[in-house]
């Protein structure tokens, strides 16, 4: 099969969310669009103990009615079907991801913790996936334009920008005629005074005009290739996570990076992991090295 948009379906509203807007994503890119089920021993408590061709009716069911929805939206797209065996759901997820370009997975809240919104799954493949990852919960399928979402966000690492990340967000930015908000967040070095450990006034303001800076130089050539996308540089005092957070409020799509070899073990860093977490709109979890 040719590239194409992947999304995983068990049956909630975040994973219908999800197929709604792959749907809406593999129109933007001209792709098919391939809905997948992950077997689980839920499936097996679903379907009854004495008729074992249940779960295979069960989930077939499952995929016909998301592929039914998704059609009714996009009637001219190419919808595909599948039921993934295996008995870790995570990797059978993973070796379909490979043969697609984009993996779209709704976010599971996880018990009462307001603002955590990914589930096991959903993060282990976004730590762990070869190719970028978005996750969507069901409150958030609107698109650019709807609502006031007119933007896509990107973090930025200043230092070590990301080439595939920030490239992703170029790219999703242009595909949906939106606002590229480029965010970078810092926090000035401070000096000993009587106060304590403060930045004074002055220099905060010099290591503002340096921050801007290197983030214009981040995206200089990005700009160039893309000449049809506004950027807006946002430069903001505190953590990186905290200023990505706080600009996904008007975002139709937020966009992080993941390194592919993280030091420590680590499979997210701790941006992307405080990010798809707390945004208030669906995360790219975009891979690089």
């Amino acid at each position: 099969m040719s590239k194409s948009v992947l999304a995983g379906i068990d049956g909630s509203a975040e994973s219908t969310a999800a197929a709604r807007w792959a749907a809406d994503e593999a129109v933007r890119r001209g792709q098919a669009l391939r809905l997948v089920h992950a077997w689980t021993w839920e499936d097996d408590v679903r379907a009854d103990p004495g008729r074992p061709a249940q779960v295979g009716s069960l989930t077939e069911r499952l995929l016909d009615d998301a592929a039914r929805q998704v059609r009714s939206a996009h009637p001219g797209l190419e919808v595909h079907t599948g039921l993934l065996a295996g008995h870790e759901p995570t990797a059978s997820l993973l070796a379909a991801a490979a043969e697609s370009e984009l993996f779209v997975v709704g976010s599971l809240g996880l018990g009462g913790f307001e603002g955590l919104l990914v589930g096991s799954v959903g993060l282990d493949v976004a730590a762990r996936c070869e190719v970028p990852v978005v996750l969507v919960r069901a409150a958030q399928t609107q698109p650019a334009g709807a609502d006031g979402a007119t933007e896509v966000v990107v973090g930025v690492d200043t230092r070590a920008p990301a080439d595939e990340v920030v490239e992703f967000a170029f790219q999703q930015a242009a595909a949906r005629a939106a606002v590229l908000r480029a965010v970078h967040g810092w926090t000035p070095p401070p000096v000993w005074g009587y106060a304590g450990w403060v930045a004074p006034p002055v220099e905060t303001e010099r290591f503002r005009a340096i921050e801007a800076e290197l983030l214009g130089l981040a995206l200089s050539g990005w700009r160039a290739k893309y000449p049809e996308v506004t950027v807006v540089e946002d430069t903001r005092i505190g953590g990186g996570a905290g200023a990505v957070v706080d600009a996904s409020g008007n975002a139709a799509l937020v966009v992080v990076g993941r390194r592919r070899h993280h030091r420590l073990g680590l499979r997210l860093g701790p941006v992307a992991h405080a990010v798809i977490h707390h945004a208030q709109a669906p995360v790219a979890v975009v891979p690089h090295n």
